[in-house]
């Protein structure tokens, strides 16, 4: 492993992605391309990124989490067990129907606008969710390279539905495990493969900490915060 030095220079975040990446993901979304196609596009855009960040002097190289739509929702489409459903399908299913409108007139955005993963079964890496990403930017790049996973206190509170998750999962705390056995396993294919750092991104436990008596969304986010947090499709 390269020596870092005290205080590495590294980003924090996802890079803004090319309107070629956007259009490409959108593109995938409805099926109008092929995976590989994407990749292809996706793949000039982090070349770019990676220059970018070695002339700005980083120590930490990332790929800019250029590929993800969102950077914890993008899980759905690597693991087994868990589907984006949009707030229109949830409050289809949710118990408590009054409080969730309440949710949406906050937000003021269209229902079917907005989509969270959720646990609908039995989580399982069918892919890596960053190593074949750790894999690309090493070929780009003789400096460290970090890699960022969602957090596991993000993903069990934004997965976790109980209406959906509950014939799999009956408590927060069983999906908790569930996803930590996840994210173990990614995080070993990462050492393997030679990651330098690995981020875990939890910025909902600073609003747990700080501000515990606010009411919060299914997504566990201050609804000041909730915009940030959802995915938009």
């Amino acid at each position: 492993m390269t020596r870092l030095p005290l205080f590495p220079v590294t980003t924090v975040g996802s890079w803004p992605r090319p309107p070629a990446v956007i259009d490409a993901q959108r593109q995938l979304r409805h099926r109008r391309i092929r995976p590989a196609e994407f990749t292809r596009i996706a793949d000039v855009a982090v070349r770019t990124v990676v220059k970018q960040q070695e002339e700005a002097g980083c120590d930490l190289i990332t790929d800019g989490e250029l590929r993800r739509d969102n950077f914890y929702s993008f899980v759905a489409a690597k693991l087994d067990g868990v589907q984006l459903m949009t707030l229109a399908e949830m409050l289809d299913v949710v118990e408590d129907k009054v409080a969730f409108e309440r949710l949406l007139r906050t937000l003021n955005v269209p229902a079917y606008s907005i989509s969270n993963p959720t646990a609908i079964g039995p989580l399982k890496r069918r892919e890596p969710l960053a190593a074949d990403d750790l894999r690309f930017v090493r070929q780009l790049t003789d400096r460290p390279v970090k890699v960022t996973l969602p957090g596991p206190y993000l993903l069990m509170r934004a997965m976790f539905v109980p209406e959906v998750t509950g014939a799999t999962y009956s408590t927060k705390e069983d999906l908790g495990e569930a996803v930590v056995d996840v994210l173990r396993d990614e995080v070993m294919e990462l050492t393997r493969e030679g990651a330098d750092f690995v981020q875990l991104d939890e910025p909902v436990l600073s609003e747990l900490a700080f501000a515990p008596s606010r009411t919060r969304t299914f997504m566990c986010a201050a609804l000041a915060a909730a915009p940030v947090l959802l995915h938009r499709i």
